[in-house]
């Protein structure tokens, strides 16, 4: 499959007065042109610092990237001047933000908040970008379009407001959409528009999306890729049924667990015991050692090489990689 975006040994650190939090540590995954890769893990993990770093909007100072690179269309978007970066921001990778409550301006209609990108990003009269927006009204469902884009955020519920954020991000036709968190702040019923309004949208666009999100159950609707991310590191990544019904990282075990299921009366849910690892100072071996059941010495001492189990289902652990008895042999 074609790969629209490729994400390689990213490293990101934040300066602060206690010393340096080393947030991302080596991520690298590929995005592929029309699929939905899910990121999941812990809060904390990792996640969304590296949307709003592929984004470039981390700050900087106190972040910075300091190894790694995002390779969009034949270049490297670590490198390229802010000027270029505005250029791309929006028009061909759109980002949609955790809280759709304040995600818009309360003082602007959310016309207004729609043709702005189009006015940025493409030569359009007003006229013009005006019907544009109203076609991107209808396109994520909002009843009315003509009235609505009269109106400010304030008038609408909050499942409306998500939709009117995604259709800002989809105004310019991009060929990447970054979703973070975009349920967490709605009700189920909600939830459940928003998510068949994304496959939707995709059928019709054929846009890339990544999904930033720690909700396995938004994951096993919408995803066809996962990669499992903890203390900064990508753990596990795999096709939707690889890591469901196959997981092989412990940390991935453990996610999957304490999720509460109802097709059981006896099931209960299985908190991961302990807490993350400092970032300050990562552990030179597995990040998940200190709270994983199966650890063994290898674990606590060295990072484990990547193993490949399939074509895409790939685990960062000593317990599916053969080498960890050479590497435990050399301890002794």
């Amino acid at each position: 499959m074609e790969k629209v975006l490729q994400v390689k040994n990213l490293h990101v650190r934040f300066k602060t007065y206690g010393g340096e939090v080393q947030a991302v540590r080596g991520v690298t995954f590929d995005l592929h042109k029309g699929e939905t890769l899910a990121i999941v893990g812990e809060s904390g993990c990792g996640k969304s610092v590296t949307s709003q770093t592929i984004m470039r909007l981390i700050p900087s100072p106190p972040g910075r990237i300091t190894d790694g690179s995002i390779i969009f269309k034949g270049r490297d978007l670590t490198s390229i001047k802010e000027p270029e970066m505005r250029k791309i921001r929006g028009a061909d990778i759109s980002m949609i933000f955790q809280d759709p409550m304040t995600a818009l301006n309360p003082t602007l209609t959310v016309g207004e908040q729609i043709m702005e990108g189009i006015r940025q990003h493409e030569n359009l009269s007003q006229a013009e970008a005006k019907q544009k927006a109203l076609e991107m009204l209808e396109l994520v469902g909002i009843p009315s379009p003509a009235a609505r884009l009269k109106q400010y955020p304030h008038q609408f519920s909050g499942g409306m407001r998500q939709r009117i954020v995604i259709a800002m991000a989809l105004v310019c036709e991009p060929e990447v959409l970054i979703a973070d968190e975009p349920t967490t702040a709605l009700d189920v019923t909600i939830q459940a528009q928003i998510l068949e309004l994304f496959k939707s949208i995709q059928q019709k666009t054929g846009v890339s999306i990544i999904l930033i999100t720690h909700d396995l159950g938004v994951v096993a609707q919408v995803a066809d890729r996962i990669a499992v991310m903890y203390a900064g590191k990508i753990v596990e990544t795999g096709n939707r049924r690889e890591i469901f019904y196959n997981p092989q990282h412990p940390y991935t075990r453990g996610l999957l667990n304490s999720v509460p299921r109802l097709d059981s009366e006896e099931a209960e849910l299985e908190p991961i015991a302990g807490s993350p690892p400092d970032l300050f100072a990562p552990p030179a071996g597995c990040p998940f050692a200190a709270r994983c059941e199966y650890a063994m010495e290898v674990c606590d001492r060295v990072y484990p090489f990547q193993t490949s189990l399939s074509g895409e289902h790939q685990v960062d652990c000593w317990l599916q990689d053969e080498r960890a008895g050479k590497m435990l042999a050399s301890m002794k």
